[in-house]
């Protein structure tokens, strides 16, 4: 028997393949969304969940640096 699964190839340094990785390990998104760790900067992950991994490291990044008002 053959599964398929569709899958989003991610290239990133790797302080944030352990972001998505972190993310992946507490269920943030609600299931697993890792297929497979290439090496220290490729990833597949699930193809439904690039938007919502998007939106979160996202929504990190901005906790991390905070629009300054000029």
């Amino acid at each position: 028997m053959v599964n398929m699964k569709m899958a989003t190839l991610i290239t990133c340094d790797p302080a944030m393949l352990q972001l998505i990785r972190h993310m992946d390990k507490t269920q943030e998104l609600s299931y697993k969304f890792i297929i497979k760790q290439l090496d220290e900067t490729h990833i597949l992950v699930d193809r439904d969940a690039v938007t919502h991994l998007k939106q979160r490291v996202d929504s990190f990044m901005d906790q991390l640096s905070p629009d300054q008002v000029s």
